[in-house]
Order: structure tokens, then C-alpha cells, then sequence
């Protein structure tokens, strides 16, 4: 990371320098002029756009990976239990004589319980 912001400072410095004084007029004006939006393209596409494309694809990742009992979060903020999967609709269940059908791309998280034997229970029904 260190060797990419040294080039990336580099670059700045190149740019800034070619106006400088005792350099002829012409010299490097198409280059020097888009040097710093190449800079702008770069450091949006590596900031904002590839962490974007990475957080897409661990969602999708997400998606592909859910199946029968899993625990899921809609983005709505409802609390479900996964009864079956199919292409792009989830059959939820929210209690016992409610179910759902939910959008995959909606599903915000998966819960995963603490232990394989300790379900998502809340303590007051646990007694």
C-alpha cells in the first residue's frame, strides 16, 4: 500500500511540475492537463467503486449460500426463519402459522447462532 501511495505522490508532483517556470509552453500540456482527473478516476474506482463490487458479491455470496432453517434479517427489519428457497423468492416463516414470501435481494443478513446446539432463543422463553 506504502509503494501505491508513493506512486500516487509521484504523480502529483509530475503534474505540478510541468508549469513550472523555465519550462517551454508546450511542453507535456495534453499529459500534464489530464494527470490529475486520471488522478480522480483512480482514486474513486479504488475507493469507492471495488469496495462496492466486493460488498455485492459477499451479499450475492450470501444469497447462494442460504437453505431451510436459516435464520434471515429483511431489509425491512423483519425476523424470519427460511422454510425454502427457490430462484429469486424465499419462503419465510415468522411464527408458527405465518409465512411469507420474500425477495432474495431483500434478505439483509443471515443470523448464525452463537452454538450448533444453542438456538436464537430469547430468555424469557427459554423458562
Amino acid at each position: 500500500m506504502l509503494k501505491f501511495y508513493t506512486v500516487l505522490f509521484s504523480l502529483c508532483l509530475l503534474s505540478g511540475n510541468v508549469f513550472a517556470d523555465g519550462a517551454p509552453a508546450g511542453a507535456g500540456g495534453a499529459f500534464g492537463g489530464l494527470m490529475p482527473l486520471l488522478i480522480i478516476f483512480v482514486f474513486f474506482y479504488l475507493f469507492l467503486v471495488r469496495p462496492q463490487q466486493k460488498q455485492r458479491k459477499e451479499h450475492q455470496k450470501m444469497l447462494d449460500a442460504l437453505k431451510k432453517d436459516d435464520k434471515i434479517i429483511t431489509s425491512g427489519g423483519l425476523y424470519a426463519t427460511v422454510v425454502s428457497v427457490n430462484a429469486d423468492v424465499v419462503e419465510a416463516k415468522i411464527n408458527d402459522n405465518v409465512r411469507v414470501k420474500i425477495v432474495k435481494s431483500t434478505i439483509a443478513s443471515v443470523i448464525l447462532p452463537q452454538n450448533k446446539n444453542d438456538a436464537v432463543t430469547p430468555e424469557i422463553i427459554k423458562k
